[in-house]
Formats: C-alpha cells, sequence, structure tokens
C-alpha cells in the first residue's frame, strides 16, 4: 500500500478534495436505496456498482466501512411535488398483490440482482416501514424549531426559513418562486415540501399510520435523515445516490438534517449520472425500461453489464446500445479467459509498479476506465503470467468481475478465438467483407464454427 491520498468529488462543494474519515476507526456511508414497487432497471444498477466501487476503494485504502441502504417499502408520491400516485399502491393495482406483499417481492429481486453483479450488500438495510417513529420523532424536532406548517393535506417544511436551502443544487429560489415551474397544491412555496402526509377523508390506505397531526403516511424525504441519523449519527462521511437526487430529494434531506441536528448530514455527498438509452434517460415513469434479466434472457452474463458500466466514469452519462454491450461482453470474456489462462503458470507476486498505478488511479475520484486501460497493458505486457494473474487479481479487489472465481465451460471461447472475432466484427462493420471471409476461415481452422446472430457472431466448437 503506498501513500496516494484518496480524492473524491464532492457535489456540495462543487470540487475534487482529499478523504480524510471523520473517525479513523470507521468511515460511515450511506446510499439510497431503491423505492421497492418495481424491479430495478439497468440504469439503478449502475448507480449501485458505482456505490460498490466506492466502498471497494474505501477498503482498498485500508477503511473499515460500515454501509448503510435504506429500502423505500412505504409509498411515496411519484412526483417530487408532492403531488401524483403513491407508488406503493400503484404497485399494488399493477400486480394485484398488497402494498406490503410487492415490497418484500420486489426487495427480493433487487437484492438476487445485486448478488448476480457481485455488489456487496450493505451491513445493514433499514427499512422505511420499520422506522415510522423514528420518522415522526424528527419532524416533531423540526416542528419544534418552528420550519412547519400545516396545510389540509399534511405537514410541510418550510423553506423559506432557512437561507441556504437548496445550496447543494444551487437553487436559484427566487427564479423559482417567480416561474413556480412546479405545482404548488397546498404549500406556500413551490420548494416547500412534505414531511407527513395525511390520508384522504374516508380513504383506506394499504400503508398508513397514527401521528400527532394525524393518520397518513410519511414524505419521502424524511426516511432518510431520520434512518440515516439513527446507524451513522448525524454527520458522517459519505452519502450517494443517483444525480437525480441533487436538484430535490438531497437538498431536502440536508434541510431537515441542518434544522435539527445543525449539520449537512455528510462530509461528502457523491453521486452516480444516468444511464441513457439513444441519448434520454431510464426511467420507469417512461413505461419501458431494461432490467438484468432482460440483458439474460439475451444470453449476456450479468457481470459483462458491471465491466461495461466500468468503461465510463461515475460522473459521466453512459450511453446504452447493444452493439456497445456486446463490445464490452466480448472484451470482458477475452480479459477472464486470458487471467485463467494464466493461472497453469502457478503463484506470481503482484507487480509493484503496476500496483502504484492502480492505487493512483482508483484513488483519482474512482477513475475505473483508466483502470480497465491498465488491465489490458497489464495483460499486453511483458510480465509472467503468474504475475499477470496475482496483480489483475489486485486489480478485481476494486473491479468486482469475479475474475479469481471464473472457470470456462466445456464449449468456452479461447482468447486468441474471441480476439479473431473481434477483428472479423470489425472489419464487418468497415464493410471489408474480403477481410472478414478470411478471418472466419482462420477460426474455422482453429476447429470453430461461427455463427452470426443478431446479437453478434457466436462461436462454437466444431462437431
Amino acid at each position: 500500500m503506498t501513500d496516494i491520498p484518496l480524492r473524491l468529488f464532492d457535489t456540495y462543494e462543487r470540487r475534487v478534495r482529499e478523504f480524510t474519515p471523520l473517525d479513523p476507526a470507521e468511515v460511515r456511508l450511506y446510499a439510497c436505496g431503491l423505492t421497492v414497487y418495481d424491479y430495478a432497471h439497468i440504469g439503478n444498477l449502475r448507480t449501485y456498482i458505482f456505490e460498490d466501487v466506492l466502498r471497494r476503494v474505501l477498503e482498498y485504502n485500508g477503511y473499515r466501512v460500515l454501509h448503510v441502504q435504506n429500502v423505500t417499502d412505504v409509498g411515496h408520491l411519484v412526483s417530487d411535488a408532492d403531488t401524483g400516485e403513491d407508488k406503493m399502491e400503484k404497485g399494488s393495482r399493477r400486480t394485484g398483490k398488497s402494498a406490503w406483499e410487492i415490497a418484500e417481492f420486489y426487495f427480493q429481486a433487487f437484492q438476487a440482482d445485486l448478488a448476480r453483479l457481485n455488489v456487496l450488500p450493505p451491513h445493514i438495510w433499514p427499512r422505511a416501514t420499520d422506522h415510522i417513529a423514528e420518522q415522526i420523532d424528527l419532524i416533531r424536532c423540526i416542528e419544534a424549531k418552528g420550519y412547519t406548517y400545516l396545510a389540509r393535506d399534511g405537514v410541510y417544511f418550510d423553506t423559506s426559513r432557512l437561507p441556504d436551502y437548496g445550496y447543494l443544487a444551487r437553487l436559484d429560489l427566487e427564479g423559482q418562486q417567480a416561474g413556480a415551474r412546479v405545482e404548488v397544491g397546498e404549500k406556500r412555496s413551490p420548494t416547500d415540501f412534505a414531511l407527513w402526509k395525511f390520508s384522504a377523508p374516508g380513504e383506506q390506505r394499504q400503508m398508513e399510520w397514527p401521528s400527532p397531526w394525524g393518520a397518513g403516511f410519511p414524505g419521502w424525504h424524511i426516511e432518510c435523515s431520520a434512518m440515516a441519523a439513527k446507524y451513522l449519527g448525524p454527520f458522517f462521511d459519505i452519502h450517494c445516490g443517483g444525480e437525480d437526487h441533487i436538484m430535490v430529494h438531497h437538498p431536502n434531506e440536508i434541510a431537515q438534517t441542518q434544522v435539527c441536528y445543525g449539520t449537512r448530514l455528510a462530509n461528502f455527498w457523491m453521486h452516480g449520472y444516468f444511464l441513457q438509452v439513444d441519448e434520454a434517460k431510464m426511467s420507469k415513469s417512461a413505461g419501458e425500461f431494461l432490467r438484468l434479466q432482460t440483458l439474460i434472457d439475451r444470453g449476456y452474463d450479468p457481470l459483462a453489464w458491471r465491466f461495461f458500466c466500468l468503461g465510463a466514469h461515475y460522473r459521466a452519462k453512459l450511453n446504452f446500445t447493444w452493439e456497445a454491450l456486446e463490445g464490452a461482453a466480448t472484451a470482458f470474456n477475452r480479459l477472464r479467459i486470458a487471467a485463467h489462462e494464466w493461472s497453469a503458470a502457478g503463484p506470481g507476486t503482484p507487480d509493484a509498479e503496476f500496483l502504484q498505478r492502480f492505487q493512483a488511479d482508483i484513488n483519482d475520484d474512482l477513475n475505473m476506465p483508466r483502470v480497465l486501460a491498465l488491465a489490458w497493458e497489464l495483460a499486453r505486457g511483458p510480465l509472467p503470467p503468474a504475475d499477470k494473474r496475482a496483480t489483475l487479481l489486485e486489480f478485481d479487489r476494486v473491479m468486482g468481475l469475479g475474475l479469481a472465481e471464473w472457470q470456462p465451460s466445456a464449449d468456452e471461447v479461447p482468447a486468441e478465438i474471441a480476439a479473431l472475432l473481434e477483428r472479423r466484427q470489425q472489419a464487418r462493420r468497415e464493410k471489408r467483407w474480403q477481410d472478414a471471409d478470411a478471418l472466419r476461415a482462420e477460426v474455422r481452422s482453429a476447429g470453430f464454427e461461427v455463427e452470426d446472430t443478431p446479437q453478434g457472431p457466436v462461436a462454437r466448437r466444431a462437431r
């Protein structure tokens, strides 16, 4: 281990700065979890891969990490403006199951997806429905400080009382007031938000609880402030989420904690950026979205998705195409076949120079694209095979691609054949048909047949 400092981008300060834990004994990390009313889509999963890489980098640097990730299993309204349908009730109608049943079903599906992506599970999975009392206590604290008001449909946070509200998002509060871009409804200001929503008169909701203000359910933002403070304290090291949380959810978490505890909740605020399909954000509200199972059904190893995500920096938008995924899957297959073949050389020693460069890359705000480039440089370089494997497995402590455990199947294509297929595919893209035919013949002479499928070429041993 070298003395290369870990530097991370902090959204709150809008700069990369050196990370120093608040408590040298333990790094406390909170990640916003999924609202479990539907399956996770691959854009959601990109965020959890980023957070997994962050945790692995912290641990690689020798820190002990306490990782907490909430489960939003209580309904909150679809719109950030505190309007629209309750997500859990909506999921209940869609599936015919109770809100409680769908919460459990989709939570388990989410956990299965994370496991297939080799994402380390958090140490604590607090559920919102198990922490209603803590959320009510936090609302009462905010109320006692004079930052709430009562409307017909709920208890709201009065953002006008907080001069620096929205600093994380660099909100133009005067512009929002003038434009009123958000539906106000019962709110005094577009930026005010619900702490507790009342059940409609005469309505029997599946998920509702008594409170000092009336029967109802908590607003979305209060659960994270309450549960993060319970398990990590009111000021901890790192809070993560998707970039969509920068504008509303995380500023509201900060406001709640600032009023009650006098802190901004986390020392670092980190955000993973969107996955796009045809340059548009992938979201459940758009109707169609891709699940991890969709990729599996089309023949892709789940870890090929992880590999694909590592190819872009977490703070850069990533555009999905099937062609790009196919290229990543081919490259990933070549890398793990090579790692397996190097194992025949016996135990080796990680190369000190490569490890130093690796740590410089991961400590430079989790620069995983550079790590992948370094892995290919290692693979093509002159080190003995045993040392290549030992070095690559050190990289994989952060990459999380399961290279040490992978075993080829009987029909697995060797690395040199995979390379020929990749060259042939490139020749076909460039309409160099004669070169493509020659490469196909070379593959056949090595004992493999090539089948061109909609997902790309597949090589199988000739029978």
